[in-house]
């Protein structure tokens, strides 16, 4: 009974931390750009430095006051981006990819709420963007920076998935730069640059990419799920907090091909040199004025050789967008990219993680719902666990048979522990019950419950999901709160009284599932145990109302198979 009492409350303990910190952390608001020192103007980005093969320098910051995303947008001529995915253009200043535009995503589950604006130009209240450029082996060779001017060779050209747009810059010496953008019909950019020299003398350049975010963005705020700077890079994953970035400043490490970006929970921009070549992959970061000026770059660590009266030409790739598995698995295979999918966070148990998307994303295919998925996977895993369960639930059952019996001999050795518990360990062995096996099915449903978890948190298949009813998210709360009477009230409780039906009904299967299980010998570990579905109700009312569905339901399939064995063994229930 001690090894049964201590696996319970170590468990509840865990499970309790765990979802307390959960709950608590979503509700600490990210930084954000601090709008009356922000931001760049749009002739001041990331400038590439003169020293050969180093990475470009961290953004530089101006003092100005920001525009309005559509004033910095009119600062420079453009190129239009359209595509079936995406929406934006190009600034000509700099030849920067600098406003885009997710086309199937909205910012709220209703169609009409606009559409998710991922990057934005130099001197918007939240730049993000990126650029791509030379750095001179030698000093006064003159390289195409942010404040160039570039020119289309063809004046109206629009970018799409037809039609790639080519942009020029001379320097005047010898040297003329073309580059060229080009875009499928998903979020994957190519942008092959090639210089002329039609000078006299050899030139060695050092091609590099950079994205560059200026200010903390707002996230989760949850230690189960990275967002910010990440990167794969000589084979190894690379995440970076935007704290530890803000101490350190500068994180660099060289690398043969990989990948390095900035991931939000479910969007990501990330660069992709040539996946043979070697570089150097940085993270930084530069304070100014009181904003955070963050930077991911790639510089190859070889030299390009451009030859008089020659040319050369390398090339990467750029992603900015949704982060679909099967996309980010597909662009992998495609480009040979080092572990791409884990721009995903799928966390400790992605051996069960993956496995429950695919698994829920193929029901969700043949029946059409993601709710009625969560449900349908629920009973298959039940059935999965079954045998399992079985033998669990018939040792309780024996378990609560006996509870009459354990009550009488807690009542005749209440004075003497040492003895109580030497008799009760000889009426298990007497009637070969196993007082620890109940516990074995909840040990399991641990990692099951957190990697469910995780899957319904971080994989975009799952935002803006709807089941049936109220529920129009499956990623988030159940909207509606016992507080004012489900809506009927015309006042919102503050969050903390966030409390659905959803948890309600979960609350409740947990209070019935308990009152079928034999209670703990202790009378108070069974007060404390009394409290947990009421604690763990108000825990799962901040809760994505997928998880609170899924546990409501499993609770729900456990009582029904409890309750027949516990009749078939002659139990009251």
């Amino acid at each position: 009974m001690n090894e049964q009492r201590n696996l319970i409350i170590a468990i509840a303990i865990s499970a309790l931390i765990l979802f307390g910190f959960q709950w608590l952390y979503p509700r600490l608001p990210g930084h954000r750009p601090v709008s009356q020192q922000t931001t760049e103007t749009p002739g001041a980005p990331t400038t590439p430095t003169a020293v050969p093969g180093q990475p470009p320098a961290p953004a530089a910051a101006s003092a100005a006051s920001p525009e309005t995303r559509a004033e910095a947008l009119d600062q420079s001529r453009r190129i239009p981006i359209r595509t079936p995915s995406l929406s934006g253009s190009i600034a000509l200043t700099g030849a920067r990819i600098d406003d885009l535009t997710l086309m199937g995503y909205h910012e709220e589950p209703n169609p009409d709420s606009p559409h998710i604006t991922l990057l934005s130009p130099p001197g918007s209240p939240e730049p993000y963007y990126a650029e791509f450029g030379w750095v001179a082996s030698e000093p006064g060779i003159k390289t195409p920076g942010p404040d160039a001017i570039w020119s289309p060779v063809h004046p109206d050209a629009t970018l799409t998935t037809e039609t790639p747009v080519a942009l020029t810059w001379d320097n005047g010496a010898g040297l003329r730069f073309v580059r060229t953008y080009a875009v499928d019909d998903k979020f994957m950019f190519t942008v092959s640059q090639r210089v002329e020299n039609y000078g006299t003398k050899p030139v060695d350049l050092y091609p590099y990419a950079f994205i560059a975010r200026v200010g903390t963005p707002q996230t989760a705020g949850t230690y189960i799920l990275h967002e910010g700077p990440l990167g794969v890079l000589d084979g190894t994953l690379k995440d970076v907090k935007y704290t530890t970035l803000r101490k350190e400043r500068a994180i660099s490490e060289n690398t043969t091909g990989g990948w390095i970006g900035f991931t939000d929970k479910y969007w990501l921009t990330a660069l992709i040199p040539d996946q043979n070549a070697q570089a150097v992959g940085r993270f930084t970061d530069q304070t100014t004025t009181g904003t955070d000026h963050y930077q991911v770059d790639m510089t190859a660590t070889t030299p390009t050789a451009v030859p008089p009266g020659g040319s050369a030409e390398t090339q990467y790739r750029m992603f900015a967008g949704a982060k679909i598995l099967n996309l980010l698995d597909g662009y992998a295979a495609k480009y040979g990219i080092a572990k791409f999918d884990l721009a995903i966070d799928f966390g400790w148990f992605w051996f069960l993680t993956k496995p429950f998307f695919y698994l829920l994303r193929a029901l969700h295919q043949a029946l059409g719902n993601m709710g009625l998925a969560i449900l349908a996977m629920t009973v298959l895993i039940k059935l999965a666990m079954f045998p399992l369960a079985n033998k669990s639930y018939l040792a309780m059952s024996k378990m609560k048979k006996l509870q009459p019996e354990i009550q009488r001999l807690q009542e005749r050795f209440a004075d003497d522990k040492m003895r109580m518990q030497q008799e009760m360990m000889a009426l298990y062995k007497q009637e070969k019950v196993n007082p620890a096996s109940g516990c074995l099915p909840m040990v399991i449903q641990i990692p099951v419950f957190f990697a469910l978890y995780k899957v319904l948190f971080v994989t975009i298949e799952m935002r803006h999901a709807p089941f049936i009813g109220w529920i129009h998210d499956l990623s988030a709360p159940d909207p509606t709160t016992v507080f004012n009477l489900f809506g009927l009230l015309p006042f919102t409780p503050p969050a903390f009284l966030h409390l659905g039906i959803w948890p309600l009904i979960m609350g409740v299967t947990m209070w019935l599932q308990q009152k079928l299980n034999p209670q703990p010998a202790d009378p108070v570990q069974a007060k404390m145990f009394q409290f947990l579905p009421i604690v763990f109700t108000f825990l799962l009312g901040r809760f994505a109302a997928g998880l609170v569905i899924y546990w409501a339901w499993s609770n729900t399939l456990s009582i029904l198979q409890q309750w027949v064995i516990m009749k078939r063994a002659g139990v009251k229930t």
